[in-house]
């Protein structure tokens, strides 16, 4: 006898939140293949396979090679962005440490056989991805700016994004050299302590407002 009762409807997101697993699935499982065989050799095919889909499925999630790659990159710089911000705003923590996790979350990630890659694949492909290869590095120095602004004396802030800049800088040439994560988080720590040494040496001899500086 068939039941007059109908099976339960998928609830409102089921759907969305199985496709939206699937697409970071095939993101994250194109970014790896891309960086392992480059751009231009690697095939819709190939990342199918990786992401264990089949060959229409990929084409119905992005139209090209070019969307999927980069899809691909924003999706790793989100995280890469959202993590450093969780680490920044943090404020329980001294600025120190949420520095040196933020570049490690934003860099150092980076380091090692195949995460150098993913970088590699990143900087050399700067006509496929436009203005991401400059908008998320901004972001990044704006939100290290803030974080170091905001543990400064007033009259001492402007130095701030000076400090991120730099750091950044740092953060780069010792990702080219360091040959694991933990070096390079060991020499970022140099170099932010350095910083932060010059910062409160700077903030301890720069004149109050208002104040004598000959006094």
């Amino acid at each position: 006898m068939l039941s007059l009762v109908s099976d339960p409807e998928p609830a409102i997101g089921e759907e969305s939140a199985t496709e939206s697993g699937r697409r970071e699935q095939v993101l994250g499982a194109a970014l790896v293949t891309f960086a392992r065989y480059g751009y231009k050799k690697t095939s819709m095919e190939d990342v199918a396979r990786a992401a264990d889909i089949s060959r229409p499925g990929l084409y119905f999630l992005f139209t090209s090679k070019q969307n999927l790659f980069r899809a691909a990159v924003t999706h790793a710089l989100d995280d890469d962005v959202d993590a450093a911000k969780r680490s920044l705003a943090d404020t329980q923590r001294p600025l120190r440490d949420r520095l040196i996790e933020a570049f490690d979350l934003w860099t150092g990630r980076y380091v090692g056989p195949l995460a150098k890659e993913v970088a590699i694949l990143m900087e050399t492909n700067p006509e496929l991805l436009g203005p991401i290869v400059t908008d998320y590095p901004k972001r990044f120095v704006e939100m290290v700016t803030d974080a170091v602004a905001a543990d400064l004396p007033p009259r001492s802030a402007g130095m701030a994004e000076d400090v991120a800049r730099t750091l950044l800088s740092t953060a780069g040439g010792v990702k080219h050299e360091a040959t694991t994560r933990e070096e390079f988080v060991a020499r970022m720590t140099i170099g932010v302590d350095l910083f932060m040494s010059a910062l409160n040496c700077s903030a301890r001899h720069t004149p109050s407002e208002g104040g004598n500086p000959g006094a």
